[in-house]
């Protein structure tokens, strides 16, 4: 083993003074993000010739997407602890390695339950290879205009993917078999692991921990999150009169607590509550969260608006999604100049507001015509596409070094369990409102005016909901005290 002597120059030696100088990094690192955001935007056009050529129930389909939500979601949390001990380049590449694999395993899937075994395995590689992404790219760097710049990079990469996912898909299975859009995370798998394994040295065991391990936090941990990503699909499919998403929700709750309880009194605890609790980590989660609330929750309200309420095709409701995609990704190139204007604590807490800005007219004026959606669109993704790069920097800078890779994996679990709950939300708020079933069209005179009640009511409520996350996280930002990390250089 190294001595403590021979680690203290790769220690102090300063990182890259540009992002050019960490090229072949970054690129690593982008194609991690872009593997995230490309699986299932471009699963997701496939899913009728799956279920054509695997004779899937649509069931079976839900699980083809849902079964890499949970475990995702689910694990993410124990894959960031597990990073911050043994080494997030280490993690890092064993999941690409996993993922490559995974992805390989497609080309001999016969049925849909085949499928959906290689969707857990790449949810589990998703989870291993994520919090490394920011984590590494966040540690690359000394200055956090730099660090600002580099997420800014390699989150408009995966917005990107995002973005065209779902017309690439649509372009491949005009001429290629459905397998051949899994089969593309092959390729952007080994981009990533040529540019981490190349680009980023090895973690220094000065910058790591070796608590012992909170198997019992973790399993709590993971049983409140899977439950938690369930009960919305569950609500949304069986209604608020079943007693199966109660019971979910309940038993989440029940998990939830029982780890707070675990966590507060054990002497190694798998997620400090301490440091969560600290300002700078408590604000950037609350203003992720409240993003991860108003991105799902509207997207599924607009999705349904335009299509059952309008009667626009998938086509035409596609395009009037993009509104959204547009600033995400054209939004790119203000971020850094609007961090350095006003500040990272500042600039977190404006884009925040936006995103409440967008439900409010949402909620407010939807119902008056497209420009209000597309308004409300375009607010919602100008602040998402600020707040989810510098809420991510403001949650690492206020974290000790041993516990960047669970600060960027509680980041991702604040996104995913509130993109549900702004899932559930909505969908129990349109079955308590809205009478028959909704996908049955044409409506009625009164079930639309019930569905435009039903909107408004969702809309104004993830506005009130995201209001108090936000004003919470802006409030916990000013108790920042005044030697935390220094802002944008």
């Amino acid at each position: 083993m190294s001595t403590p002597h021979h680690d203290e120059p790769a220690i102090r030696s300063p990182g890259p003074q540009s992002l050019r100088a960490a090229w072949v990094a970054l690129a690593g690192l982008s194609a991690v993000f872009l593997f995230e955001m490309l699986d299932n935007s471009i699963l997701n056009v496939a899913l009728p010739t799956i279920g054509r050529d695997l004779h899937a129930s649509t069931v079976a389909l839900q699980w083809v997407t849902g079964a890499y939500a949970v475990v995702f979601g689910g694990l993410i949390l124990v894959f960031g602890a597990v990073a911050d001990r043994f080494g997030r380049r280490r993690v890092m590449l064993v999941g690409l390695v996993l993922l490559g694999a995974a992805s390989l395993a497609t080309a001999f899937v016969t049925s849909a339950a085949g499928l959906i075994a290689v969707r857990v395995v790449t949810g589990v590689a998703a989870a291993m290879t994520t919090p490394g992404s920011m984590a590494l790219a966040f540690r690359l760097f000394d200055v956090d205009s730099l660090r600002v710049r580099a997420t800014t990079l390699i989150s408009t990469v995966g917005l990107v993917g995002l973005a065209v996912g779902p017309t690439v898909g649509g372009l491949v299975l005009s001429v290629a078999p459905w397998q051949v859009l899994l089969l593309v995370n092959v390729p952007i798998a080994a981009l990533a692991f040529i540019g981490v394994r190349a680009g980023i040295t090895p973690d220094d065991a000065a910058d790591l921990h070796r608590d012992p391990a909170d198997v019992p936090g973790a399993v709590l941990g993971t049983t409140a999150i899977v439950l938690a990503l369930i009960a919305p699909t569950l609500f949304v499919n069986q209604g608020t009169g079943s007693w199966a998403p109660w019971t979910v929700t309940v038993s989440a709750v029940v998990a939830a607590a029982l780890f707070v309880r675990r966590e507060r009194s054990t002497r190694h605890p798998l997620l400090d509550l301490a440091l969560v609790a600290r300002p700078l980590v408590a604000s950037g989660l609350a203003f992720k969260a409240a993003a991860g609330l108003a991105t799902a929750g509207l997207g599924y309200l607009v999705t349904l608006q335009l299509q059952l309420d309008w009667g626009w095709p998938p086509a035409l409701a596609s395009l009037g999604m993009l509104p959204q995609v547009v600033v995400l990704i054209a939004g790119g190139a203000f971020v850094n100049p609007f961090v350095q204007r006003v500040g990272l604590e500042r600039a977190a807490w404006l884009s925040a507001v936006a995103v409440v800005c967008g439900l409010a007219v949402y909620g407010l004026f939807s119902t008056f015509g497209y420009l209000w959606v597309a308004v409300s669109l375009a607010l919602v993704a100008a602040g998402l596409r600020v707040v989810g790069v510098v809420a991510a920097v403001n949650v690492l800078r206020g974290l000790p070094k041993s516990r960047t890779s669970i600060g960027v994996a509680l980041t991702d679990t604040a996104t995913e369990v509130t993109s549900g709950a702004g899932i559930a939300i909505t969908g129990t708020i349109l079955a308590t409102l809205f009478t028959g079933d909704v996908a049955t069209t044409p409506w009625s005179t009164a079930q639309t005016t019930e569905f435009h009640t039903a909107i408004t009511a969702a809309g104004l409520t993830l506005t009130a909901l995201a209001a108090v996350l936000v004003a919470w996280g802006f409030l916990r930002s000013r108790q920042a005290p005044a030697d935390e990390p220094s802002p944008v250089g």
